[in-house]
């Protein structure tokens, strides 16, 4: 079981999220009010505050959100999560993994500081089953496999 530090949100693709604290996650579509949240497989994006403490271990000043994740976690091993496991995020929602890791665009401003991002190898992406409230200090945990996800 891990714990959620943040919840970040923005307005918009391509810049950092602002951890805003609370939010709701809606099914099929994502964290609302967040630019990728939408019905496609990359509903909601998660990873863990130990692998943000790799980057100021490089001597990065960043934060949770400044990757661009939705969710930034502790205490879980998000990168051995096989594809199709569920989470139980907050009290309520439930989430499936869909992909582990992501292509780095171009303009990523991460890679262009540190010449590193970890985001393309330590981030993962859910679509979200069922819906509910989500804030910092609410658990997440692992519920196990549900059917692997097709697309």
């Amino acid at each position: 079981m891990g714990l959620i530090v943040a919840v970040c949100a923005s307005p918009e693709k391509g810049m950092r999220k602002k951890n805003i604290g609370a939010g709701m996650l809606v099914a099929n579509h994502g964290l609302e009010g967040d630019a990728h949240a939408g019905p496609w497989h990359r509903q909601v994006s998660l990873l863990a505050m130990e692998s943000i403490q790799k980057m100021r271990a490089l001597g990065l000043d960043v934060n949770p959100g400044d990757f661009a994740e939705n969710i930034t976690t502790e205490g879980i091993e998000l990168t051995g999560l096989p594809v199709g496991t569920r989470l139980a995020i907050g009290p309520e929602a439930v989430g499936e993994v869909t992909q582990i890791g992501k292509a780095c665009h171009s303009a990523c401003e991460i890679r262009r500081l540190a010449g590193d991002c970890i985001m393309p190898r330590e981030g993962i992406f859910v679509r979200i089953l069922t819906g509910g409230p989500v804030k910092v200090g609410d658990r997440i945990e692992v519920l196990g496999a549900g059917n692997s996800f097709g697309g």
